[in-house]
């Protein structure tokens, strides 16, 4: 442990992960503040019109990731020497997908069951996939384990939101104003990654598209691509789903608990961010080694995961009726069980660098879609018998069987 410590490599990937943790706790404290803040303003069924905009947006937007976070991440920290033309082509390849997903879930949601009110919600919220084209900024920080630039970014991206979503509030804004903070939000981290990466003096005319290039990502991306649109549907749909059959005053209650539950998940992806090029570099010298640091990885998230899911299943009623006052009654009953998806998650985030690490993309793809099979077919069974709840029990034994 002592020459573990001493390393000078081992410190490096330390602090960055520090600085991702740092950053993701100021979010999680002044995100829930200000998130549970707008809920209780909103009340149940205006809370539940956004949160139902926000899920739609999502069952769908993962096709603007075309999966090639973690395959350029990976190509990236292998070859240095081509930063300029990977970056240059995913981000040609993410604004293009962003832009087809754009107007397939405008489509998508003119066609369905949406009225008026909630297509211009959704087309506000979904044009925000387009500047998180420039997200590839991002992966390069994450390659070169200098992440702190980003935290800055995202702290005062949401910093910025945070004081106008709290003025919407104090000025009795509507609901459409907030879903325009969103697509703000997006823009202000736009303009602080471009501003990041001038300031390390790195140009923007250095980069350049390659087909041979974005072959070799999509080669290996579309399985993941996929397999992350399959991701958004099991934890997605549900929303899409209590909508239809329960209606948007049920959402409301589901999505305050979810955002209760889901909160901490910023833990295993941080350290999952942060620790990635380690373990590819693990794998460079020695199986061993990387398989050492796969096994302290998972044995870290899982515990963590547990930690946190006992303490939360017996305080959930004090938790809800703490934040959320009486309004979101029904809630409490929700967290109790859905933070113990947590568990799964935390797994899921270190299989998914095995998965990418060993060029296994199908293995996640065939798991992932099999888990959303299940969701969509437990949802259908059980939310009708048990409410909300039953799509929270859904939601759980999807992912034990995914």
């Amino acid at each position: 442990m002592k020459n573990l410590f001493t390393r000078t490599g081992f410190q490096r990937y330390i602090a960055n992960t520090s600085w991702l943790i740092a950053e993701k706790i100021i979010r999680l404290v002044v995100g829930l503040f200000v998130g549970v803040w707008v809920a209780r303003f909103l009340g149940p069924e205006q809370f539940g019109t956004l949160s139902y905009a926000q899920a739609f947006v999502g069952l769908f937007g993962a096709v603007a990731t075309l999966g090639m976070d973690g395959i350029v991440i990976k190509h990236l920290v292998k070859d240095e020497g081509n930063s300029d033309l990977l970056l240059g082509t995913a981000f040609t390849l993410k604004l293009l997908s962003a832009m087809v997903a754009l107007v397939f879930i405008c489509i998508v949601a003119v066609t369905t069951s949406n009225d008026n009110k909630d297509i211009i919600i959704i087309t506000i919220i979904a044009s925000a996939l387009v500047f998180q084209s420039l997200n590839v900024i991002d992966f390069y920080f994450q390659s070169k384990v200098l992440s702190k630039y980003i935290v800055l970014v995202n702290l005062i991206s949401q910093l910025i939101a945070s004081m106008i979503r709290i003025a919407l509030i104090l000025t009795n804004a509507p609901l459409i104003a907030f879903a325009y903070v969103i697509m703000f939000d997006a823009i202000i981290l736009a303009v602080g990654y471009i501003y990041v990466y001038k300031h390390k003096n790195l140009s923007f005319r250095q980069w350049k598209f390659n087909k041979l290039t974005a072959s070799e990502i999509l080669k290996y991306s579309w399985p993941l691509a996929l397999s992350g649109i399959v991701i958004s549907i099991y934890m997605k749909i549900d929303q899409v789903m209590i909508k239809e059959m329960l209606g948007k005053t049920s959402i409301g209650h589901y999505a305050a608990a979810v955002k209760i539950s889901e909160a901490w998940y910023f833990v295993p992806i941080a350290i999952n961010s942060s620790l990635f090029p380690a373990i590819i570099n693990a794998k460079k010298r020695s199986l061993k080694e990387f398989y050492d640091r796969l096994k302290i990885l998972y044995s870290f998230m899982l515990w963590s995961a547990v930690a946190i899911s006992i303490p939360t299943t017996i305080y959930s009623k004090y938790i809800i009726n703490l934040l959320y006052k009486e309004q979101f009654d029904q809630a409490s009953t929700v967290l109790m069980f859905h933070i113990w998806a947590g568990v799964l998650v935390s797994l899921g985030v270190v299989t998914s660098s095995i998965v990418i690490a060993n060029n296994k993309q199908n293995n996640a793809l065939i798991s992932t879609s099999i888990g959303a099979i299940s969701n969509i077919i437990l949802n259908l069974l059980m939310i009708p018998r048990f409410g909300i709840i039953g799509a929270a029990f859904a939601t759980i034994l999807s992912q034990i069987i995914s």
